[in-house]
Protein backbone atom coordinates (compact mmCIF):
# COMPACT_ATOMS: atom_id res chain seq x y z
CA UNK A 1 0.00 0.00 0.00
CA UNK A 2 3.27 2.03 0.70
CA UNK A 3 4.39 1.58 -2.79
CA UNK A 4 1.57 3.11 -4.16
CA UNK A 5 1.01 5.95 -2.40
CA UNK A 6 4.50 7.16 -3.33
CA UNK A 7 3.41 6.20 -6.83
CA UNK A 8 0.94 8.10 -6.51
CA UNK A 9 2.65 11.16 -5.12
CA UNK A 10 4.89 11.24 -7.63
CA UNK A 11 2.61 10.95 -10.50
CA UNK A 12 0.87 14.04 -8.95
CA UNK A 13 3.85 16.34 -8.07
CA UNK A 14 6.48 15.10 -10.91
CA UNK A 15 8.34 18.27 -12.43
CA UNK A 16 6.87 17.47 -15.88
CA UNK A 17 3.44 18.63 -14.72
CA UNK A 18 2.75 22.42 -16.50
CA UNK A 19 3.01 24.41 -13.83
CA UNK A 20 -0.48 25.97 -15.36
CA UNK A 21 -2.14 22.84 -14.35
CA UNK A 22 -1.86 23.73 -10.63
CA UNK A 23 -1.87 27.40 -10.49
CA UNK A 24 -3.61 29.91 -13.60
CA UNK A 25 -0.98 32.09 -14.89
CA UNK A 26 -2.42 35.71 -15.43
CA UNK A 27 -3.07 36.40 -19.01
CA UNK A 28 -2.55 40.18 -20.45
CA UNK A 29 -4.23 43.00 -22.10
CA UNK A 30 -2.64 44.97 -24.49
CA UNK A 31 -2.29 47.75 -22.27
CA UNK A 32 -0.93 45.79 -19.13
CA UNK A 33 1.57 44.51 -21.53
CA UNK A 34 2.74 47.70 -22.83
CA UNK A 35 3.25 49.12 -19.31
CA UNK A 36 5.06 46.32 -17.89
CA UNK A 37 7.40 47.00 -20.49
CA UNK A 38 7.78 50.59 -20.15
CA UNK A 39 8.59 49.83 -16.13
CA UNK A 40 11.06 46.87 -17.04
CA UNK A 41 12.82 50.21 -19.17
CA UNK A 42 11.93 53.22 -16.84
CA UNK A 43 11.85 51.52 -13.50
CA UNK A 44 14.11 48.18 -13.64
CA UNK A 45 16.47 49.76 -16.38
CA UNK A 46 16.79 47.11 -18.11
CA UNK A 47 17.78 47.94 -22.15
CA UNK A 48 15.97 47.02 -25.27
CA UNK A 49 19.04 44.74 -26.44
CA UNK A 50 19.26 43.06 -22.96
CA UNK A 51 15.73 42.09 -23.13
CA UNK A 52 15.81 40.80 -26.88
CA UNK A 53 18.85 38.46 -25.72
CA UNK A 54 16.67 36.89 -23.06
CA UNK A 55 13.74 36.98 -24.83
CA UNK A 56 15.50 35.26 -28.20
CA UNK A 57 17.66 32.98 -26.20
CA UNK A 58 14.21 31.27 -24.37
CA UNK A 59 12.51 31.16 -27.22
CA UNK A 60 15.42 29.32 -28.98
CA UNK A 61 15.47 27.20 -25.77
CA UNK A 62 11.69 26.41 -25.93
CA UNK A 63 12.04 25.69 -30.09
CA UNK A 64 14.86 22.96 -29.34
CA UNK A 65 12.44 21.24 -26.76
CA UNK A 66 9.73 20.62 -29.09
CA UNK A 67 11.65 20.22 -32.10
CA UNK A 68 15.08 19.26 -31.97
CA UNK A 69 17.90 19.79 -34.62
CA UNK A 70 17.82 15.91 -35.15
CA UNK A 71 14.48 16.11 -36.71
CA UNK A 72 14.16 19.88 -37.55
CA UNK A 73 17.53 20.90 -39.14
CA UNK A 74 16.59 23.35 -41.03
CA UNK A 75 14.55 26.60 -40.24
CA UNK A 76 13.35 29.69 -41.90
CA UNK A 77 12.86 32.70 -39.05
CA UNK A 78 10.46 35.19 -40.67
CA UNK A 79 11.46 38.56 -38.87
CA UNK A 80 9.01 41.96 -38.98
CA UNK A 81 10.57 45.19 -38.48
CA UNK A 82 10.12 45.89 -34.41
CA UNK A 83 10.85 44.32 -31.65
CA UNK A 84 9.35 41.10 -31.89
CA UNK A 85 11.81 41.04 -35.37
CA UNK A 86 14.53 41.52 -32.92
CA UNK A 87 13.42 38.67 -30.74
CA UNK A 88 13.60 36.33 -33.84
CA UNK A 89 16.99 38.12 -35.13
CA UNK A 90 18.50 37.17 -31.27
CA UNK A 91 16.40 33.70 -31.51
CA UNK A 92 18.00 32.77 -35.09
CA UNK A 93 21.20 33.62 -33.81
CA UNK A 94 21.29 30.78 -30.91
CA UNK A 95 19.28 28.06 -32.67
CA UNK A 96 22.11 28.62 -35.37
CA UNK A 97 24.35 27.54 -32.00
CA UNK A 98 22.25 25.14 -30.78
CA UNK A 99 22.70 22.91 -34.11
CA UNK A 100 20.15 24.38 -36.42
CA UNK A 101 20.70 25.57 -40.01
CA UNK A 102 19.15 29.15 -39.08
CA UNK A 103 18.04 31.40 -42.21
CA UNK A 104 16.07 34.62 -41.00
CA UNK A 105 13.90 36.63 -43.84
CA UNK A 106 13.66 39.67 -43.00
CA UNK A 107 12.34 41.95 -45.52
CA UNK A 108 11.74 45.43 -43.69
CA UNK A 109 14.96 46.06 -42.20
CA UNK A 110 15.58 49.22 -40.16
CA UNK A 111 18.52 51.30 -39.81
CA UNK A 112 18.84 51.42 -36.31
CA UNK A 113 21.97 50.93 -34.81
CA UNK A 114 20.64 47.88 -32.42
CA UNK A 115 18.82 45.99 -35.19
CA UNK A 116 21.87 46.67 -37.57
CA UNK A 117 24.01 44.80 -34.93
CA UNK A 118 22.00 41.81 -34.53
CA UNK A 119 21.93 41.47 -38.37
CA UNK A 120 25.72 42.07 -37.90
CA UNK A 121 25.66 39.22 -35.62
CA UNK A 122 23.93 36.94 -37.31
CA UNK A 123 25.72 37.03 -40.57
CA UNK A 124 28.76 36.63 -38.44
CA UNK A 125 27.58 33.59 -36.65
CA UNK A 126 26.85 31.93 -40.01
CA UNK A 127 23.02 32.77 -40.55
CA UNK A 128 21.90 33.85 -43.89
CA UNK A 129 19.29 37.20 -43.71
CA UNK A 130 18.08 38.31 -46.59
CA UNK A 131 15.08 40.49 -47.78
CA UNK A 132 13.47 38.39 -50.97
CA UNK A 133 10.56 36.08 -50.16
CA UNK A 134 12.18 32.81 -50.48
CA UNK A 135 10.63 30.92 -54.00
CA UNK A 136 9.52 27.82 -52.05
CA UNK A 137 9.78 26.88 -48.11
CA UNK A 138 9.24 23.12 -48.89
CA UNK A 139 13.03 22.85 -48.06
CA UNK A 140 12.45 24.19 -44.63
CA UNK A 141 11.59 22.26 -41.49
CA UNK A 142 10.16 24.46 -39.32
CA UNK A 143 9.17 28.41 -39.48
CA UNK A 144 9.44 30.87 -36.88
CA UNK A 145 7.19 33.61 -36.36
CA UNK A 146 8.05 36.78 -35.52
CA UNK A 147 6.58 39.03 -37.52
CA UNK A 148 3.85 41.06 -35.40
CA UNK A 149 4.14 41.61 -32.29
CA UNK A 150 1.71 42.75 -29.43
CA UNK A 151 1.23 46.23 -30.65
CA UNK A 152 0.38 45.50 -34.40
CA UNK A 153 -3.20 46.86 -35.75
CA UNK A 154 -4.50 45.28 -39.04
CA UNK A 155 -4.76 45.58 -42.07
CA UNK A 156 -1.45 43.55 -42.48
CA UNK A 157 1.09 45.78 -44.29
CA UNK A 158 0.97 44.52 -48.28
CA UNK A 159 5.25 44.24 -48.23
CA UNK A 160 4.07 41.12 -45.58
CA UNK A 161 0.66 39.87 -46.85
CA UNK A 162 2.56 36.70 -49.42
CA UNK A 163 4.35 35.79 -46.36
CA UNK A 164 1.22 35.87 -44.25
CA UNK A 165 -0.63 33.93 -47.35
CA UNK A 166 2.53 31.38 -46.81
CA UNK A 167 1.92 31.01 -42.97
CA UNK A 168 -1.84 30.62 -43.00
CA UNK A 169 -1.24 27.73 -45.81
CA UNK A 170 1.79 26.04 -45.15
CA UNK A 171 1.79 22.45 -43.42
CA UNK A 172 5.30 22.95 -42.34
CA UNK A 173 5.48 23.41 -37.78
CA UNK A 174 5.18 27.00 -37.38
CA UNK A 175 7.01 28.67 -33.82
CA UNK A 176 5.58 32.06 -32.82
CA UNK A 177 7.15 34.44 -30.90
CA UNK A 178 4.77 35.66 -27.86
CA UNK A 179 1.89 36.72 -30.32
CA UNK A 180 0.87 34.23 -33.49
CA UNK A 181 1.31 37.14 -36.40
CA UNK A 182 -2.33 39.02 -37.23
CA UNK A 183 -4.09 37.64 -34.44
CA UNK A 184 -5.45 40.67 -31.94
CA UNK A 185 -3.74 40.62 -28.34
CA UNK A 186 -7.08 40.43 -26.60
CA UNK A 187 -9.60 39.37 -29.62
CA UNK A 188 -10.28 35.75 -30.96
CA UNK A 189 -8.29 34.89 -34.32
CA UNK A 190 -9.91 34.71 -37.26
CA UNK A 191 -11.04 31.44 -38.89
CA UNK A 192 -7.77 31.41 -41.67
CA UNK A 193 -5.41 32.79 -39.07
CA UNK A 194 -1.92 31.02 -38.51
CA UNK A 195 -2.21 28.10 -36.57
CA UNK A 196 0.82 27.68 -34.83
CA UNK A 197 1.44 24.40 -33.13
CA UNK A 198 4.43 26.25 -30.62
CA UNK A 199 3.66 29.63 -29.01
CA UNK A 200 6.35 30.98 -26.69
CA UNK A 201 5.06 33.72 -24.83
CA UNK A 202 6.87 36.21 -23.09
CA UNK A 203 7.04 38.00 -19.94
CA UNK A 204 3.13 36.48 -19.41
CA UNK A 205 0.86 34.99 -22.11
CA UNK A 206 -1.89 37.86 -23.63
CA UNK A 207 -5.24 37.50 -23.91
CA UNK A 208 -5.15 35.74 -27.51
CA UNK A 209 -3.70 33.13 -25.81
CA UNK A 210 -6.83 31.69 -24.38
CA UNK A 211 -7.13 30.76 -28.43
CA UNK A 212 -4.50 28.98 -28.70
CA UNK A 213 -5.00 25.63 -30.17
CA UNK A 214 -1.20 23.96 -30.75
CA UNK A 215 0.61 21.67 -29.15
CA UNK A 216 2.95 23.67 -27.14
CA UNK A 217 2.96 26.36 -25.15
CA UNK A 218 5.88 27.80 -23.71
CA UNK A 219 6.93 31.11 -21.29
CA UNK A 220 9.60 32.77 -21.66
CA UNK A 221 11.74 35.55 -20.91
CA UNK A 222 13.13 34.70 -17.13
CA UNK A 223 13.47 38.57 -16.55
CA UNK A 224 10.16 39.89 -14.64
CA UNK A 225 11.24 41.06 -10.75
CA UNK A 226 9.13 39.77 -8.02
CA UNK A 227 8.37 43.25 -7.74
CA UNK A 228 6.19 44.02 -10.69
CA UNK A 229 5.03 40.39 -11.14
CA UNK A 230 3.48 40.99 -7.42
CA UNK A 231 2.65 44.40 -8.75
CA UNK A 232 0.63 43.28 -11.68
CA UNK A 233 -0.65 40.00 -10.11
CA UNK A 234 1.36 37.83 -12.80
CA UNK A 235 1.33 34.73 -10.91
CA UNK A 236 3.66 33.45 -12.99
CA UNK A 237 4.80 29.74 -12.51
CA UNK A 238 7.95 28.71 -11.05
CA UNK A 239 11.20 28.23 -13.58
CA UNK A 240 12.41 24.78 -12.82
CA UNK A 241 16.17 24.85 -11.86
CA UNK A 242 18.07 27.23 -14.89
CA UNK A 243 15.61 27.25 -17.53
CA UNK A 244 14.82 29.99 -19.28
CA UNK A 245 11.74 29.01 -20.29
CA UNK A 246 8.98 26.77 -19.06
CA UNK A 247 5.58 24.73 -20.13
CA UNK A 248 2.47 26.32 -19.55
Amino acid sequence: MLNIFNLFRKLIFTDNIPAQSIKMVKYLKQDEAINIDQELFDVYKFSVDQLMELAGLSCATAIHKCFPPNDYKKVLVICGPGNNGGDGLVCARHMQLFGYSSEVYYPVQTNKPLYCNLVHQCINSNVTVFNSLPESIIGYDILVDALFGFSFKPPVRPTFLNIMDILKTTNKPICSIDIPSGWSIEGVPESDGIKPELLISLTAPKECARSFKGKYHYLGGRFVPKALENKYQLELPPYPNAECCVQL
